[in-house]
């Protein structure tokens, strides 16, 4: 084994780490995640236990490390998602990628999605997660949403994740991912409208208080706000207020 030298640079404490991590990606891969422990992970990348422990601080950064590794591949192709002009194909893309690298990939996703310990969330889960929350925010902007963006990325989330832990616990010949975009689109579908919204909230409500001040009148020739009840110093205020709105 190498030994645990303090005068070591910054480029050697890099190789070091890859090192490290391509050991523990190979031990992965061959006996999945029950295989990974530190003292196993040191020997086959020929290091003494107490240099993994000073360049990734304990086992749990050791296997957020570990889990960013495995997943670079995965979030550079889902950082280099061009939008396209429909918010919604582009979650259905995202959602696509998502469950094909974890099929592609088991060990690394079960070690990513299959243990999560409680307030602590490896690194690229968390930038897995922000990626499609902007892809929710860009449907909301576009007005497809029907519900919260939290809530519709918590849906989409363990839809995708509980689908391929259930399929990567199958043996790999039954493994079918078919059902997955009829479960896709039924998720997708109970999040989002139809069809795009024609404009914003505030251009809605303008042309809402446009058709309503259109309803009522200029109040000439007889008023039906006020033979609605309305004194007529109400109505010319009801009107005021519905053609500030109507700009």
């Amino acid at each position: 084994m190498r030994s645990d030298l303090g005068s070591e640079t910054g480029a050697d404490r890099r190789d070091q780490q890859q090192a490290i991590l391509k050991a523990a990606a190979e031990l992965l891969t061959e006996h999945g995640p029950a295989a990974i422990s530190t003292r196993a992970v040191a020997t086959a990348a020929g290091v003494q236990t107490p240099a993994l422990y000073r360049l990734f601080g304990d086992k749990d950064g050791l296997l957020d490390a570990l889990a960013s590794y495995g997943f670079e591949s995965y979030l550079a192709e889902k950082r280099a998602l061009e939008p396209g002009e429909d918010a919604i194909e582009d979650i259905r893309r995202g959602w696509n990628i998502h469950v094909e690298f974890g099929l592609r990939n088991p060990a690394f996703y079960a070690l990513m999605y299959g243990n999560l310990r409680p307030g602590r969330r490896p690194a690229a889960v968390q930038e897995n997660g922000e990626i499609l929350r902007r892809l929710l925010e860009r449907a909301r902007e576009q007005g497809r949403l029907r519900v919260p963006v939290e809530t519709a990325a918590r849906a989409i989330e363990a839809s995708t994740t509980g689908a391929v832990l259930q399929l990567l616990a199958q043996p790999e010949d039954e493994r079918d991912p078919a059902p997955l975009t009829g479960l896709r689109d039924t998720v997708i579908d109970s999040i989002v409208s139809t069809e795009p919204a024609a404009d914003d909230a505030r251009a809605r409500m303008a042309e809402r208080a446009l058709a309503l001040l259109a309803a009522v009148g200029d109040g000439r020739g007889g008023d039906p706000v006020v033979d609605a009840g309305f004194r007529a110093t109400e109505a010319a205020l009801l009107r005021e207020w519905l053609s500030v709105l109507s700009r």
